[in-house]
């Protein structure tokens, strides 16, 4: 395993690359709503990442190792599919929650970070997946300081989940991040304490569990277009992700805005920087 510490003008440019995910997570935020279709969406994020920030839409035309080019600018992930969802010319409707999953290059380094959304009014059931699994984040997130291993962020994901009765999805993780989209290392949202990397400062990797309502076990969706997943079930998937910094004291989040959610009473103040 080879990962990449950065160094100050590395954290540097990872802030900055940051900001603007979250920036273009906040644009977008009044658009989810009944009756705009997830195309419409990707245009809006397409053209604000490189006509106002001037930057690049990272999922656009990646292929992660042999998939087919993903040919859209963001990932919307609808109701119950999981993650990596392609936006779509079919209407939101009142009742559904949307992932926006935002990845945005500047200056040749990464920001990643995805938000869950209501579409009008939710169920009580979709809203405290939602909720929850914000929630499950911040339980990794806080984990996050130097000598802490991988093994027990994900350990602290798993135990909170499956407390509330849900499931953590296992085939898809956190990563590392930097002048790659997705580096080592990987970073998985169950685990056993003790087990795997230990953290260093100067390491950045997103932290994104992804949990579904019902059982744990996921599909290719219908559509057969290489990406998208979707709950086996047809149970509803919630995802949020985060940037994280490993300081030398704990972390910051490199992707939270004046947009973002407020912040879990639970999470110590002076470690959410």
């Amino acid at each position: 395993m080879t990962i990449t510490y950065k160094d100050a003008q590395g954290i540097a440019g990872m802030r900055i690359a940051g900001k603007l995910t979250a920036e273009v997570l906040d644009y977008l935020t009044p658009f989810v709503k009944p009756g705009v279709t997830t195309n419409e969406i990707d245009k809006l994020a397409h053209d604000y990442i490189t006509q106002v920030q001037h930057a690049i839409p990272a999922p656009l035309n990646y292929t992660g190792g042999g998939n087919t080019p993903y040919p859209k600018s963001i990932c919307t992930s609808v109701n119950h599919q999981v993650c990596h969802g392609i936006p779509n010319d079919k209407p939101l409707k009142k009742g559904d929650i949307v992932n926006v999953d935002v990845t945005v290059i500047k200056d040749g380094w990464h920001g990643d970070s995805s938000r869950m959304f209501h579409v009008g009014e939710v169920s009580i059931a979709a809203k405290r997946l939602c909720t929850l699994t914000y929630e499950a984040m911040w339980q990794g997130i806080m984990m996050v300081k130097p000598g802490v291993h991988l093994g027990d962020i994900g350990f602290a994901i798993q135990k909170f989940t499956e407390g509330q009765g849900f499931s953590v999805v296992r085939e898809f993780c956190g990563h590392g991040i930097g002048q790659g989209f997705h580096e080592e290392p990987q970073v998985l949202h169950y685990g056993r304490p003790g087990t795997l990397e230990k953290l260093v400062a100067g390491m950045t990797f997103t932290i994104e569990p992804m949990i579904n309502a019902g059982a744990k076990e996921i599909k290719d969706g219908p559509e057969k277009d290489g990406w998208s997943i979707v709950t086996k079930d047809r149970s509803l998937s919630a995802q949020w992700e985060h940037t994280i910094l490993v300081t030398p004291t704990g972390y910051e989040v490199l992707t939270l805005s004046a947009g973002s959610p407020p912040i879990p009473a639970f999470v110590p103040a002076q470690t959410a920087t």
